[in-house]
């Protein structure tokens, strides 16, 4: 990323540092993010727009406090410098979420939630040899703001049909849905799990996978090769769950 942000920046009068080492990142996620963060922080988290950030203090300390977080949950991302202060930040966070139910979860918690929530992941449902209209996200590119890296290359796809697209499979045993699984229609392949995972909130394994674009999922008989014998599943609407207003 650092050398693709210095390439694009050669002829302007700047400079591209990574100084991603010098930073920590805290999540607080979920229906009670708002009554956990509000008693450390100097924001009125009313005011704290969904994928914005604001400079703010969390603990007595100085932070990006954005209201962002890859879960599908209402939640705030807290980016402490320098990353030595982090821990007393968390330490904060953990006293006063006891009293609301707040407890440690790992990167594995979060991507449950993400694809609970049907959310594209780059490395996964997002690479450089797919664009947003493969993955559903065609909404979020707007050719109305100007130029942009890349848009020629999208106003094409945008034009022309989609060689695979992403759908949402639900599991009827119990059989973990794993990435890199093949998905088959009447026994041919079609598609290949991107991420899958068993789902807490729906009680099933839950995958997402690209088919081929025109594939028709409305007809057939679909299954997913796991370890040599074949899962019955439900082509199903993203996503999979949503959070309650």
């Amino acid at each position: 990323m650092a050398s693709a942000l210095a390439e694009r920046a050669s002829g302007f009068d700047t400079e591209v540092a990574d100084e991603s080492a010098d930073h920590a990142l805290i999540a607080v996620q979920g229906p009670r993010a708002v009554d956990v963060l509000a008693p450390l922080t100097d924001a009125n988290l009313d005011d704290i727009r969904y994928y914005a950030g604001y400079e703010h203090t969390v603990a007595g300390e100085p932070v990006l406090l954005a209201r962002t977080g890859y879960t599908g949950e209402d939640g705030f991302e807290i980016f402490v410098r320098p990353a030595t202060k982090a821990p007393k930040v968390w330490d904060a966070l953990m006293a006063e979420g006891d009293r609301h139910g707040l407890v440690p979860a790992g990167l594995s918690a979060r991507d449950t939630l993400r694809l609970e929530a049907g959310m594209p992941l780059y490395g996964q449902e997002l690479t450089a040899d797919l664009t947003p209209f493969d993955a559903g996200l065609g909404r979020v590119v707007k050719f109305d703001k100007g130029d942009f890296v890349g848009r020629a290359a999208l106003e094409e796809a945008s034009r022309t049909s989609r060689p695979r697209r992403l759908i949402g499979l639900l599991a009827r045993g119990r059989r973990p849905l794993r990435r890199g699984q093949d998905v088959l229609r009447d026994g041919a392949v079609v598609g290949t799990i991107t991420s899958g995972a068993p789902s807490p909130t729906l009680g099933r394994p839950i995958a997402m996978a690209y088919v081929d674009g025109d594939l028709d999922t409305s007809t057939g008989a679909f299954t997913v090769d796991v370890r040599g014998r074949g899962e019955d599943v439900d082509v199903v609407e993203l996503p999979f769950y949503k959070r309650q207003p």
